[in-house]
């Protein structure tokens, strides 16, 4: 059958580096860090005390108080981010085809804040079961896409992805496949994560994952880099409108990029840990250069998943070589998650957003935070150490992997007619 085009017409990004898409892309070009010791409670006794929080955000300037009251944080900034798209896209809802229209989020937690305070509540109560009627809806991962729905009359398919952190990366993906097999025409996709808490900063901690390094957070989360401990614990909300080609010509829309492939695997390996020989990484990049039928050498830039795990960082770097093999050296590889921390099920969402704005300015963002080199990588690659490099980038492609050994591979190219 003939496939359709997918292009992406809107971008919102609410993150610890900006709270929109222009601040967000000045954070990443400058090399900015979002890491900083944790507000949203006291964290003195925790092994990690810092995260990489969204900043400045007046929720009740985006959401009516009341409404908000409803919503998890996780919630309330995915709504923020995709009014940020919807606006960015020029979409009036007048003149589409609402039942044509879709959500699909990625959220690997949901809302993990609200579990957590209810029951925290009800253990300090006299027993009795008292919980807030909106626990259960505030707490769903699935809420998000269906607030967006909600608001903007949107009727097209409606569900969210959970796989982990490579879950807003299936979101897009599956919103995707939907328009260019022709049931849809427009989706909102993209992720959101809210997991800066008691909960989450102590769950992490009790499966050493996180960097400790107390005494210096903005130089933390430090990929490649042979001193790496651990993931930075970031939080934010990533949102693309993904249109049919026609229709996005028809309306006169602007066009970031399209979106030419993507791959699903699995590692059946582990529940945290990758596969030691990155196999499942390396199947997933496979797919989706054949989904996109293109070669490796068509790729210019890789935003890799990159978390400044001692395990993970190997294993995807070692099925980058396998992949792209000589090409390897061609390339410009780089770690946004040095600058945003780790947003677990919305890092497919920004990383997306991060690779399309690379392709639109012809500038690859840093990995920043590299201080000593690890001879465990090959000193020939590109990894785009510390200062943005400017490059035409015609073709990118985004890594995510989650828990579970759960990966998505996504590529995104320039605009041609």
């Amino acid at each position: 059958m003939n496939l359709r085009r997918v292009v992406v017409t809107g971008l919102g990004a609410l993150t610890p580096i900006g709270n929109t898409v222009d601040e967000f892309w000045n954070g990443l070009s400058n090399g900015v860090s979002g890491a900083a010791p944790i507000t949203r409670f006291d964290a003195s006794l925790f092994k990690t005390q810092f995260a990489c929080e969204v900043k400045g955000l007046n929720v009740d300037q985006f959401i009516d108080r009341k409404e908000a009251r409803k919503m998890d944080l996780f919630t309330q900034m995915g709504l923020i981010a995709a009014d940020q798209a919807i606006v960015d896209a020029g979409l009036d809802l007048e003149k589409i085809n609402l039942h044509r229209a879709g959500v699909i989020m990625g959220s690997g937690i949901g809302g993990l804040r609200s579990f957590q305070d209810e029951v925290t509540d009800f253990v300090k109560g006299d027993g009795t079961p008292r919980f807030n009627p909106f626990f259960i809806p505030k707490m769903i991962a699935d809420i998000c896409a269906g607030f967006i729905s909600i608001k903007y009359g949107f009727r097209g398919p409606n569900f969210v992805t959970v796989s982990a952190c490579a879950s807003a990366t299936n979101a897009i993906i599956d919103a995707f496949n939907y328009i260019r097999l022709g049931k849809a025409d427009i989706f909102v996709t993209g992720g959101t994560e809210a997991t800066v808490t008691e909960a989450g900063v102590g769950g992490f901690n009790a499966l050493k994952a996180l960097s400790q390094r107390n005494d210096s957070p903005t130089t933390a989360s430090r990929p490649f880099d042979k001193d790496r401990d651990g993931f930075v614990l970031g939080e934010g909300a990533g949102c693309l409108i993904l249109e049919d080609y026609d229709h996005a010509k028809a309306r006169g829309a602007k066009i970031y990029a399209e979106i030419v492939g993507g791959g699903m695997t699995a590692d059946a390996y582990h529940i945290t840990a990758p596969h030691p020989d990155g196999e499942g990484a390396t199947n997933v990049m496979l797919l989706a250069l054949e989904d996109a039928g293109m070669k490796p050498e068509d790729i210019d830039y890789v935003n890799v998943h990159g978390t400044s795990t001692p395990l993970g960082d190997v294993s995807e770097v070692k099925a980058i070589q396998k992949v792209f093999g000589e090409h390897a050296y061609n390339i410009n590889i780089s770690s946004t998650k040095s600058m945003t921390g780790h947003l677990l099920g919305a890092a497919g969402a920004v990383e997306a957003i991060a690779s399309i704005l690379a392709i639109q300015h012809s500038l690859v963002p840093p990995t920043i935070n590299h201080f000593t080199d690890d001879e465990g990588f090959d000193s020939r690659l590109n990894l785009t150490f510390n200062k943005a490099q400017k490059r035409d980038v015609a073709a990118a492609l985004s890594n995510t992997f989650g828990f579970g050994g759960h990966n998505a591979s996504i590529i995104f190219k320039k605009i041609s007619e």
